[in-house]
């Protein structure tokens, strides 16, 4: 039945609308990603009504790209995937109606994928497979080794803007299962970094920025701090009021392994007002992620900022990803699995590669990361994940929609 093992993903749950080929789960053919950051820069973030319009002209010429790129046609293909939550509710829907479509007209199945599970299989995917230029996995994206892992839990920490989920996977008769771990329980990491970067008069969006110009400064400077989060007795197991947590119940979750960003973006912006810090970005830095030059020297970075700016952004990034690093070996030693997968937009952070790379040398643990271009939103990794699920043939109801607040456990 499977002759090719060929799977047409497709991701639009954001602001990315993207196509991507992959064979088995394991090789990508193509990818394609259209960006929609010029059309939400002015804004300093994504606004949903935009973004679905942006992926109703963008869907059809990428499909049509990523085919072409691959040298294939619809008839090639085994089966069509597609993300169907959690995301924006427009967003979704256009990914979701175009690839119901596509199936109907060519007689393809339809699977449905979580678009959190898809993050994790971005990772799963580098180490099996394919998917730099040289058809060789890319060892700069982690520490791969060429037996298989698969059979081996792994703790994956999904970071980005929108997600800061711990979850010990498993695979057992061939299909992955999940386990919640812990959680942000009010900001993403990513957001916190984009909201910082936008208090700074930065560029959006504001994790390359804040990546770029933190080398520059002193960490140990602002000593931002977290503080250890409380179960709430009085919710009696209720989900918190806020809004990363309406989806999923906290009470059951070790506190230890509980996330929380709203307070150091606070930090932030108390610290910017009480040292008189202001917005410094000049003109010359561009507000287009596709003309984002980082700068080289000490020089070109204080001619974007005071030291006394790049100096909080250091403080910054430090802080946020040794919490991230914190909790995430926390729960890795206390769960006994013997490998982290780290993935999500943020996990193209440099620092947060060095320091979880060594940290995992000092444990003896293995990790492992996305390539660069996996880390953000794709749909190489959607159809990655969606593999196991056409062998076992779960396929989605004809009745599929979006899901904005779909979980993943």
């Amino acid at each position: 039945m499977l002759a090719s093992g060929l799977i047409l993903g497709i991701e639009t749950s954001c602001d990315e609308t993207a196509a991507a080929v992959v064979e088995r789960g394991e090789r990508t053919i193509s990818s394609v990603v259209a960006s929609q950051i010029a059309t939400h820069v002015r804004y300093g973030g994504v606004v949903p009504e935009l973004a679905s319009r942006e992926h109703l002209r963008a869907i059809v010429p990428v499909v049509r790209a990523a085919l072409a790129e691959a040298s294939l046609t619809l008839a090639d293909l085994d089966a069509i995937a597609v993300t169907s939550g959690p995301g924006l509710a427009g967003a979704l829907l256009v990914g979701i109606t175009y690839a119901k479509a596509l199936g109907f007209a060519n007689q393809l199945p339809l699977i449905a994928v979580n678009h959190l599970e898809g993050h994790i299989h971005a990772v799963l995917l580098n180490e099996r497979g394919t998917t730099n230029e040289s058809g060789a996995p890319d060892p700069a994206s982690g520490t791969w080794e060429s037996e298989n892992r698969d059979d081996d839990p792994a703790l994956a920490l999904v970071v980005s803007g929108g997600h800061t989920h711990l979850y010990l996977a498993r695979l057992a008769n061939g299909s992955w299962s999940y386990k919640l771990i812990g959680r942000t329980v009010d900001d993403a990491a990513g957001e916190a970094f984009d909201k910082v970067a936008k208090l700074l008069g930065l560029g959006y969006p504001g994790g390359p920025w804040i990546d770029a110009l933190a080398r520059f400064g002193n960490p140990n400077a602002v000593p931002f701090s977290f503080a250890q989060i409380k179960a709430k007795a009085h919710l009696g197991g209720k989900p918190a009021r806020t809004k990363a947590a309406k989806t999923a119940p906290i009470a059951p979750l070790d506190p230890h392994f509980l996330f929380s960003f709203s307070g150091i973006k606070t930090a932030a912006l108390r610290h910017v007002e009480l040292h008189g810090l202001r917005a410094e970005a000049r003109e010359r830095v561009s507000r287009v992620l596709e003309n984002f030059h980082p700068p080289q020297t000490r020089e070109e970075a204080l001619a974007l900022c005071p030291q006394a700016t790049l100096d909080l952004i250091a403080s910054f990034q430090h802080a946020v990803v040794g919490d991230l690093m914190k909790k995430t070996f926390a729960a890795a030693e206390s769960l006994g699995a013997g490998r982290v997968l780290v993935t999500g937009g943020v996990a193209a952070n440099r620092e947060l590669r060095e320091r979880f790379t060594a940290e995992a040398a000092r444990r003896g643990l293995h990790i492992a990361f996305p390539t660069l271009a996996l880390s953000t939103d794709n749909a190489a990794m959607i159809a990655a994940a969606a593999w196991p699920r056409l062998l076992a043939h779960d396929f989605a109801p004809t009745g599929l929609s979006a899901d904005p607040s779909l979980t993943l456990a």
